[in-house]
């Protein structure tokens, strides 16, 4: 059997949590009553941040199938990084191609367009590979594979550069190429962390390249169904962490839903 999706393996991890908390507590078989979810929450979870604690309770009524509890508190969601700035992308351009190393400075260009150009995460960064890109130059697409398989268009230096570092056999890895021990967590993580750069320079982070890339499109106002299709989030409200960085964008799940909804008539 292969890896669960992200969801299943979500659900199991949250599930596994509650039913310690019931039956430390002894509250019987019941895991998945609206009272008891309620109580793990708020004491279960007491030290977790608020965003955490709510994105546990949306699994648990999820699975539930049942209304919260009238009385039910409410837990602030969490706000994505913040997007890059136009000087910090130019400065991480540089460090991009100021590393010692050809291969580093290849690689570190490749994640800035496969994550700030295309907006995939690590781990779809760490499986890409040559046959995934398509184009001739200041256009091309992206074909990101696995479960939130889509079609990403690339356009301006990130196309080139890609559609340059596809050249490669087509099972070449896009990033890091060659031999490496890609299987563990923090592959792409480990590699940014080392990179050489000044101290006053930005850090580079896939999440707040991923961040940048869905902010630029909430900012040209591109349809949230094409904007949920090209990042592979499944559910609107899920762009509200993102939402909160672009003063035009939706500022509630709301206004959200109702863009979505307006826009598919």
């Amino acid at each position: 059997m292969g890896p669960l999706p992200a969801t299943t393996r979500r659900e199991v991890v949250v599930l596994g949590r509650l039913g310690r908390f019931a039956q430390g507590h002894g509250l019987g078989s019941a895991l998945l009553s609206p009272e008891v979810i309620e109580a793990f929450v708020v004491t279960g979870l007491g030290g977790r941040k608020s965003a955490t604690r709510g994105t546990y309770r949306s699994v648990l009524r999820h699975l539930a199938g049942q209304p919260a509890p009238s009385m039910a508190g409410r837990f602030g969601g969490s706000v994505a990084q913040a997007p890059y700035t136009r000087a910090e992308r130019t400065e991480l351009w540089s460090v991009a191609a100021h590393q010692h190393l050809a291969w580093r400075r290849h690689s570190a260009k490749v994640l800035l367009s496969l994550s700030m150009g295309a907006g995939l995460r690590s781990g779809e960064i760490t499986a890409a590979r040559s046959h995934q890109v398509s184009g001739t130059g200041p256009t091309a697409t992206v074909r990101v594979e696995g479960p939130l398989a889509r079609t990403v268009a690339v356009k301006g230096t990130y196309a080139v550069l890609l559609v340059a570092a596809a050249r490669g056999g087509p099972d070449e890895q896009l990033f890091r190429p060659g031999t490496a021990e890609r299987s563990y967590h923090n592959f792409v993580n480990d590699f940014c962390a080392t990179l050489s750069a000044d101290p006053d320079a930005p850090a580079l982070s896939v999440a707040r390249c991923r961040s940048s890339f869905i902010c630029d499109h909430l900012e040209q106002q591109t349809a949230l169904s094409v904007l949920l299709d090209l990042t592979g989030i499944r559910d609107v409200e899920s762009l509200l962490r993102y939402a909160r960085h672009v003063e035009s964008a939706p500022q509630s799940k709301a206004a959200l839903r109702a863009r979505l909804k307006e826009a598919s008539r």
